[in-house]
Order: structure tokens, then C-alpha cells, then sequence
């Protein structure tokens, strides 16, 4: 018998209560397909009555790797009422880091997207003990299409209580091993509850999911239903089908992270576009360049909104679409408010708040936060000491609430004892005309401990001086700031999430050495 004490909503009750209020709208599209509120209801009612079949029980933990795809998301959904966990596999993840996921939160179950992942999902199904299923056919796992098939009808069940564990997401291992955070009922439906609240989401919204909904895209999936709106789901980010989906199908929101969008600025066809129908274009996940974003207000309109949450919390913050304004360009630094269901402080090293306009860490308290970090108490406690979630983002505020990010706390330079945000570096070079990007790191030097590199993407056909980008950061942020050394590469690494991977950058330098952060 549940607690009496249990007494949340839990994420499934929550996207059932959705389902059957909307039946005959249409839940989904997709080149080629699409599926109604009733039709998700009913599959995933019968992939819940599959898995109970095959023995899943409450509180074991499911794997998912798929392309954005509607049975996909109705089978995570169908996991979490079974009252099991899933976590997701990142489509652009390596084999090895899938490996460690599968064995770290001793997956009972595996649904794979044989058509997208065929030899990666057939590499993971060998694990011992472990149940596979492919969302189509294949020559290894269980076919689950077919299963559902022969599972006749099946209404959906919540067997989860709201204290449960709904999802397992691991964090990108940038630092080190990755780390499951682990997150509750209770916290997923806080953050829908919060997206709605605080985000301008379209009155009846017609998403397209471009970014993998297996991560932040996929939180404004269930906003997105609630609303009685519509999920366009892509496989991959082509800019061309973008443009041609918000213009043909008249789609009014969408999420993007700072690289897609460079890409849409830079595409000749954006111009020829009917954009007309977006209302709201979310950007996030890493920073973004404010004079690349000030070309998009002004090419694209006054839709966009940033969004600001970790794998441990989400979201943190929000920058509304008037706090994207020409007249107070300062804003566009900014990663807007605090949402209104978190608490959120800037700490120095010793948990004290720092006073205004000073830079500390950002420090937060919330329901949607997670409980900690799966099997490792230590690095729980790290993350969570004087009672706040420690974000890694050092930030400082404005005497209106907003935050601004200088750096993540790792990122940070220290060079002839001076401490060097690399955001405000980054900012000062992406401003000149000629760069499409750029990114800068600390690297070693005898003399100044670290010394300041930038490295740099430019226009196509466009070119600039070192020395000139140089000049620049000295003129406008000193020359403590100014980079000891400037090189331009063709393209910058990119993470499977599509933020500079600094890390890769690093590796070039920091060879064989350690770098002390702190």
C-alpha cells in the first residue's frame, strides 16, 4: 500500500491525465507519420503490458537510445509508470560511455532504435542479464513493434509512487567519470510545472524537437501536451528541413543550442524563410555570443528566450523575450531570472553569499533538483555542501535579479595571479565582424602560470589579424585579459550536446600535466 505521505503526482499520472483530455488532437508528426493523444495513450498502455510481461519491476532501471521518435518517448513513459527509472543514451554518445552507463545503473532493460543505432545497439545488448528490445525488427533484442502488436489492448496502469526514481541522466564526464543524477517524481513534475510557469510557451505550441529529446529538448515535450499543443519530431539537424518545417508546417516554438543557430545565421536560405509563425525560439545549454544573438533578433525577430538548467537541476533560470531588448544590449549577457520555484544564491569558496555585482558561484534550492548523484556519496556531497546544489557556473547579479555567467568555475584562468573569465574573452572576439566563433582556454606557461589562448572560427571568406583580435580584448577588457596567443582553425570540437568541447582543446596542451582548479 502507498505511503501515506506519498501523495505527489507522478510524472506518468501526469502525461495520462494529458493523453485523455486531447484524444483526438494529434500528439506527434514526423516525415511521413504522426500519432494522436488517444493513439500515444494506447501504446504506451501496451508497451507497459510488454514490459510487465518480461518481468520489469519497480525500481529497476531502463535504457533508452533512440532517434526523437513518438514510440521512443511512449516507451520511457511506459518504463516510468511501471514504476522503473530510465536513463537516457545520448544518440551521439560512444559506445564505451553507453558501456559504463549500462553497467553503472545496472540497466534490467534496454530499448534501442535499431534503425538508427543498429550495431550500437547490438554491441550493448550482449551485456549479461539484461533484457534488450529493438523499437522495430532486428537480428538481435525483441522485437517490441511486433510485441505490442500481440498485446492486444491494454489500458495504462501508474504503478509509481511519486518518492520513486524517474530518471537516471548521466552528466558529460567533462571533469572526470560521468555521474548519474538522479532525479524523482516529485522533481520532474516540479520542472514541467516550472517551464509552464515561467516560460513563454504559445498559447496551442507546435514544437519541433531538432535537439535529442533523450535530453533537453525533450523537457518541453509534456509542457508541449499539456498545453493541447504538438510535437514535430527530427532526426538530426539539417539546416535546410529546419527552415523548411517552421515555414511549411507553421511551427511556433522550437529550441536550439548557440551552434545551431550560427548555423541558420550563416545559411543563405534563411533570408528567403517564412518565419512568420514562430513565436518563440529557446536557445541554451552553452553560452551564447551576444553580438551572433543580437544578428538573430534582428533577422529573425523579437522571439527569443535563453534558458539556463544543468542535468542536476532544471530549469534554473529564464530571460524572457522583453529582456531581449536593442535598447539594453547589456541584457543579452544575461541568463535571465531565477525561476520562480527556486531559490538561488552566489557563494564564495567558503558558502558565503558575495555582495552585489560581485562574482560567486551560482548555488540553488528547488523541487526540481535532483537527490544526488547514483552510487557516488562523496561526489553527492561535494555537489550539495552548506545545503545548495553547486552548479560549477560562477555568475554575478544586477539589482534587478539577473544573472549573468562569467565562466564555468573549472574554465576559469588564472594568469600572473589574475583571475580571466574565458566568457568575457569570448564575447569581446565574437563581436568582431569577421568571427563566426570562438573559444579560449588556458594552457601552460613558466612565466605566467596560464597563459590566455584563444582559438578561432571565421566567416567563410572572411579574415581578420591576430593582432587586431588581440587589440580589441586589450582596448575593451585590459591586458590581463588579452590573449597571449590567437590561432584559427577551420572548426571548433563540439560535445554530442553541441557545446565547444573544451576538454578536446585542452588535451593539446595540458598533456601529461595537471591543472589545478579552484
Amino acid at each position: 500500500m502507498q505511503d501515506a505521505h506519498d501523495v505527489g503526482l507522478t510524472l506518468g499520472t501526469l502525461v495520462l491525465r494529458t493523453l485523455a483530455r486531447y484524444p483526438d488532437r494529434t500528439a506527434f508528426t514526423w516525415e511521413g507519420g504522426e500519432l494522436s493523444y488517444r493513439g500515444a495513450a494506447d501504446l504506451i498502455g501496451r508497451l507497459q503490458k510488454v514490459f510487465l510481461n518480461h518481468g520489469l519491476q519497480r525500481g529497476d532501471r531502463v535504457a533508452v537510445l533512440s532517434a526523437n521518435r513518438a514510440d521512443g518517448w511512449c516507451a520511457g513513459v511506459a518504463a516510468q509508470l511501471c514504476g522503473a527509472a530510465t536513463t537516457a543514451l545520448h544518440p551521439k554518445g560512444a559506445l564505451a560511455d553507453h558501456q559504463f552507463q549500462l553497467e553503472d545503473c545496472d540497466a534490467a532493460f534496454l530499448v534501442a532504435d535499431a534503425e538508427a543505432f543498429g550495431d550500437v545497439g547490438a554491441a550493448l545488448s550482449v551485456r549479461p542479464g539484461m533484457t534488450t528490445f529493438t523499437l522495430t525488427a532486428a537480428q538481435y533484442g525483441i522485437d517490441l513493434s511486433r510485441a505490442v502488436a500481440q498485446a492486444g489492448t491494454a489500458t495504462a496502469r501508474d504503478l509509481a509512487h511519486a518518492s520513486d526514481i524517474a530518471t537516471l541522466n548521466y552528466t558529460g564526464g567533462t571533469t572526470g567519470r560521468a555521474k548519474g543524477a538522479f532525479r524523482r517524481h516529485q522533481a520532474l513534475v516540479a520542472s514541467a510545472v516550472a517551464i509552464l510557469a515561467d516560460f513563454e510557451l504559445p498559447r496551442r505550441p507546435y514544437y519541433l524537437a531538432v535537439a535529442p529529446v533523450s535530453h533537453v529538448s525533450g523537457t518541453k515535450v509534456l509542457p508541449t501536451l499539456i498545453r493541447g499543443g504538438c510535437v514535430h519530431l527530427m532526426h538530426g539537424f539539417d539546416t535546410g528541413e529546419v527552415l523548411a518545417a517552421i515555414e511549411r508546417r507553421r511551427i511556433n516554438f522550437t529550441l536550439m543550442v548557440p551552434t545551431m543557430l550560427y548555423s541558420l545565421l550563416d545559411d543563405a536560405r534563411l533570408a528567403k524563410t517564412d518565419l512568420s509563425a514562430l513565436e518563440l525560439l529557446l536557445y541554451g545549454a552553452s553560452p551564447m555570443s551576444p553580438t551572433r544573438l543580437a544578428e538573430g533578433m534582428d533577422r529573425i525577430g523579437p522571439v527569443f528566450a535563453q534558458l539556463f538548467g544543468q542535468t542536476e537541476c532544471y530549469p534554473i533560470t529564464y530571460l524572457p523575450k522583453e529582456d531581449h531588448d536593442p535598447a539594453h544590449p547589456q541584457w543579452l549577457a544575461s541568463c535571465g531570472f531565477p525561476v520562480s520555484s527556486n531559490r538561488i544564491a552566489l557563494l564564495d569558496d567558503e558558502g558565503h553569499a558575495v555582495p552585489l555585482g560581485e562574482a560567486g558561484e551560482i548555488c540553488v534550492r528547488g523541487p526540481s533538483m535532483m537527490e544526488g548523484y547514483w552510487n557516488q556519496p562523496e561526489q553527492t556531497e561535494e555537489a550539495m555542501q552548506f545545503g545548495w546544489l553547486h552548479t560549477g557556473d560562477v555568475a554575478r547579479a544586477d539589482e534587478q535579479g539577473r544573472l549573468y555567467i562569467v565562466d564555468r568555475k573549472k574554465d576559469m584562468i588564472v594568469t600572473g595571479g589574475f583571475n580571466v573569465y574565458t566568457r568575457a574573452v569570448e564575447d569581446v572576439l565574437s563581436a568582431h565582424p569577421a568571427v563566426a566563433m570562438a573559444a579560449v582556454i588556458g594552457v601552460p606557461d613558466p612565466r605566467w602560470g596560464e597563459a590566455v589562448t584563444a582559438i578561432v572560427v571565421c566567416h567563410p571568406g572572411e579574415q581578420v589579424a591576430a593582432r587586431t583580435l588581440i587589440q580589441q580584448v586589450k582596448d575593451l577588457k585590459g591586458a590581463a585579459h588579452a590573449p597571449k596567443k590567437l590561432e584559427f582553425v577551420d572548426a571548433l570540437p563540439l560535445t554530442s550536446l553541441g557545446k565547444i568541447d573544451k576538454k578536446a582543446l585542452r588535451a593539446r596542451y595540458w598533456a601529461g600535466q595537471s591543472r589545478q582548479i579552484g
